[in-house]
């Protein structure tokens, strides 16, 4: 097995850092800080991150992606919202009914452009949701009966999709009909007992990528699951990762302050700020969101 260990990229350290995504168009990385209600976006610049701007949110932010003409798709709060390069945003659908104690959470688009995202509640639940959101705005549900949606990722090839149950430790994995966007009987990848598997990617060679929070590690997955790799991240809660820059072999991962007591942060005083690792392999790029889809 392998191990790399991930260096410190940003001066800024966040209370939830998540989501990664590389937009290759324009050369810049975007997150979120799911708490502060931030998307965040920035350049790589050697082995730092430098932010490069900043959009505020009245409330959570779970995801943020790109279309191919620059526009963000924010999952919000409990409904998305597009944003486009000069700042405007308009309302898109909503997926979490106003007034539930729920948000959403994680969200990506799969490999012709559809969006999929989940949901989390602030208490204790098994009825979370992970949902494709159709061109018309419809909502269609892929499993509702999680204790927090989270990561998504695809195969290279768009025949598999992964997701992630944070809580309950799992890591599903179903085939995926890329031409129609329907999927198979999930199935159970992994099952994580020794912290919560949390953000994920997958590289050009199958293998699956996955930010395992309160352990300060990202764990390589081969395509039947065995661990084969494990990047050190001095950050206890690792929360999600990326292939980034212009060859998709710079690995970011995510990191939070949140919920870690003082001794923690005393401890680990780097926690919230991105990380870099150089992993000599190169990522599955993330498609854009196409509304038409």
């Amino acid at each position: 097995m392998t191990t790399w260990v991930a260096q410190p990229a940003t001066e800024e350290q966040f209370v939830l850092g998540e989501g990664p995504v590389w937009d290759g168009t324009r050369q810049r990385l975007l997150w979120v800080d799911i708490v502060q209600g931030l998307v965040l976006e920035g350049v790589l610049e050697d082995d730092r991150i430098r932010v490069t701007a900043r959009h505020e949110f009245p409330q959570t932010v779970g995801a943020v992606t790109v279309a191919a003409d620059g526009r963000l798709l924010v999952a919000a709060h409990g409904h998305l919202v597009v944003m486009n390069e000069r700042g405007d945003r308009s309302d898109g659908p909503r997926v979490v009914p106003s007034g539930q104690d729920r948000r959403l959470n994680d969200g990506k688009p799969d490999p012709v452009g559809r969006y999929l995202v989940g949901t989390r509640a602030f208490g204790p639940s098994t009825s979370e949701e992970l949902v494709r959101i159709g061109a018309d705005g419809s909502v269609n549900v892929i499993d509702d009966d999680l204790t927090l949606a989270n990561g998504l990722a695809w195969s290279p090839d768009g025949s598999l999709l992964y997701t992630v149950d944070t809580l309950a430790g799992d890591i599903w994995v179903r085939d995926y009909d890329v031409a129609t966007g329907s999927t198979g009987e999930r199935r159970l990848f992994v099952h994580v007992t020794d912290g919560y598997p949390d953000g994920i990617c997958t590289d050009s060679e199958g293998h699956v990528w996955v930010a395992i929070w309160s352990r300060g590690e990202v764990r390589r997955l081969d395509p039947s699951g065995s661990l084969v790799g494990r990047v050190l991240v001095p950050a206890p809660h690792t929360s999600s990762v990326a292939f980034a820059g212009p060859n998709l072999d710079v690995l970011v991962i995510t990191t939070a302050t949140d919920e870690l007591d003082d001794a923690s942060l005393a401890a680990y005083p780097d926690s919230g700020r991105l990380f870099l690792s150089h992993v000599g392999v190169t990522g599955t790029p993330v498609a854009h969101w196409d509304p038409a889809t």
